[in-house]
């Protein structure tokens, strides 16, 4: 999946899939969960919990 489709399925824009693929931006709960469902998996199969972070 490209990151216009993702941005678009997900309803923000490319430059917000850039800016969480470079670690830049941590999502809301609700686009974290459309992400995931974009790609028909858990919330915890896309992102990991880093303590103190």
């Amino acid at each position: 999946m490209t990151q216009e489709a993702l941005a678009r399925e997900c309803g923000v824009t490319r430059q917000t899939i850039i800016a969480l693929e470079a670690g830049r931006y941590a999502p809301s709960l609700e686009l974290a969960f459309r992400i995931a469902r974009a790609f028909r998996v858990g919330v915890e199969d896309v992102f990991q919990w880093k303590e103190g972070a």
